[in-house]
């Protein structure tokens, strides 16, 4: 069967263009995920110095788990900062691919994940594994470093179109600040009464810190992204 086109050709376009970009796409996540790490630190100091709680158990913390993840304790807040190794892009019919932008070049449709989630600490503490957390935002990055945020409140409505540049310390610094605003503005919710009436006998023997356990407003994210491997 002949083909007007030999598909090692094409192959090698791939590679060439799209794998590439991948690949310098990740270059530039890991670079910004220790300006994140950084700037997520510095914002904990901050924080530090600045507030006096009466109770000296509202702490605040910046902890570095490895080159994937770190985290900052906000008071009974856990903010999870999670770097995902695959490259994504979105849906065809998603507002993104409508901008400008990406139409004039193939390759700037792919993006870097950094997620951030919210947990309760005690979560961790206690080791509560069945605690639920929620996403609370989305930043991608891309070949160029131009960016995106998709999340809630502030973080969904400032920053969910394409920036015309890359993504700076500065920006870093301001994702930080409203992340972390909005997981303390959420407070937890008390499970409904029907929910907790009854207990099982392994349920108090095995599960005591899990009683009663408060849930997290969720988030909603404004796109839906389409894996890439």
């Amino acid at each position: 069967m002949e083909s007007e086109q030999d598909p090692l050709d094409r192959i090698q376009r791939m590679l060439e263009n799209k794998s590439t970009a991948k690949q310098i796409t990740y270059k530039k996540l890991i670079s910004s995920f220790e300006s994140l790490s950084k700037e997520s630190k510095r914002v904990a100091g901050e924080l530090k110095k600045k507030s006096k709680p009466s109770d000296h158990d509202v702490t605040v913390d910046f902890k570095k788990i490895n080159d994937h993840e770190f985290q900052v304790k906000l008071a009974g807040d856990l903010l999870i900062f999670v770097l995902h190794t695959n490259i994504v892009t979105f849906e065809e019919d998603s507002e993104v691919m409508k901008e400008v932008y990406i139409k004039e070049n193939e390759i700037n449709r792919y993006f870097g994940q950094i997620m951030i989630y919210n947990f309760m600490s005690d979560s961790i503490k206690f080791n509560r594994i069945n605690d639920p957390g929620y996403l609370l935002a989305r930043l991608l990055i891309n070949h160029e470093g131009r960016y995106i945020v998709e999340g809630e409140g502030k973080l969904g409505r400032v920053l969910s179109n394409i920036s015309p540049q890359a993504i700076t310390e500065p920006d870093l610094n301001i994702l930080v600040k409203l992340a972390l605003t909005l997981a303390i503005e959420n407070d937890l919710m008390a499970p409904p009464y029907p929910q907790v009436k009854f207990i099982t006998l392994h349920q108090k023997l095995e599960k005591t810190q899990e009683l009663g356990a408060g849930e997290k407003i969720g988030f909603r994210m404004n796109h839906h992204g389409k894996t890439e491997t």
